[in-house]
């Protein structure tokens, strides 16, 4: 089982941690599943880049980056070395941790 901590760039947000959270789910269902607002307009299937959040922690505890979801990730709005894509982080299977995200502040995409 998981502990994932969400964290928000976006004023006023608190973080909210979520434990014994099962994996082979990605982190844009989990937060979706808790209520935690996480943009994706192609409805999960690395096919944009709006669900993109950077991983502080934990990151060998999912998937690896491919090189489909890399090129998505150059489209998103300030990239980190650390930036992911939460339709693409799955929760490995057979082990557990602690992961830490970062929600880049989405009120950049209210135009959209």
């Amino acid at each position: 089982m998981y502990s994932i901590t969400f964290s928000f760039e976006q004023k006023g947000i608190p973080s909210v941690t979520l434990d014994n959270v099962a994996p082979d789910q990605s982190l844009l269902e989990i937060a979706l599943d808790n209520n935690i607002e996480l943009h994706h307009n192609c409805g999960g299937v690395c096919a944009c880049s709006t669900c993109h959040l950077y991983i502080n922690k934990g990151e060998d505890l999912v998937e690896e980056l491919s090189e489909k979801e890399e090129d998505f990730i150059d489209r998103a709005v300030n990239p980190r070395l650390n930036s992911r894509l939460g339709c693409q982080c799955i929760l490995l299977p057979g082990k557990s941790g602690t992961l830490s995200v970062t929600l880049p502040d989405q009120t950049q995409f209210l135009g959209e």
